[in-house]
């Protein structure tokens, strides 16, 4: 079954960096986009970047834009988005999730998010 799983999230003071994993299973990962997630306490879940299948960070939130990068190690199975001078603001979980096709309908899929605390 199709499984992702994040990880790599904590407590950074403002200014640091993190690296957000998500490790996938259970499709075929190479030909999947990638979406990155976050929600933070009280607001609505908000879309912070897409990695397309070639590889390519695209719709990068404009509050992320310039600190956050996204890739993707197709042979590992696995989507990262690096995380830099991070803000207080940056606090959330953090999901990714993947989209397929199933019996003629789009599932989204997602991971139990990783939580990313950043102090001022």
């Amino acid at each position: 079954q199709v499984q992702l799983v994040e990880s790599g999230g904590g407590l950074v003071q403002s200014g640091g960096s993190l690296r957000l994993s998500c490790a996938a299973s259970g499709f075929i990962f190479g030909t999947t986009a990638i979406k990155w997630y976050r929600q933070a306490p009280g607001k609505e879940r908000e879309l912070v970047v897409t990695i397309t299948t070639i590889g390519t960070g695209i719709g990068y939130a404009d509050s992320v834009k310039g600190r956050f990068t996204v890739s993707r190690d197709d042979p590992k199975n696995t989507a990262y988005l690096e995380m830099n001078y991070l803000k207080p603001e940056d606090t959330a979980v953090y999901y990714c999730s993947a989209r397929q096709l199933r019996l003629g309908v789009f599932v989204d899929y997602w991971g139990q998010g990783t939580q990313v605390t950043v102090s001022a």
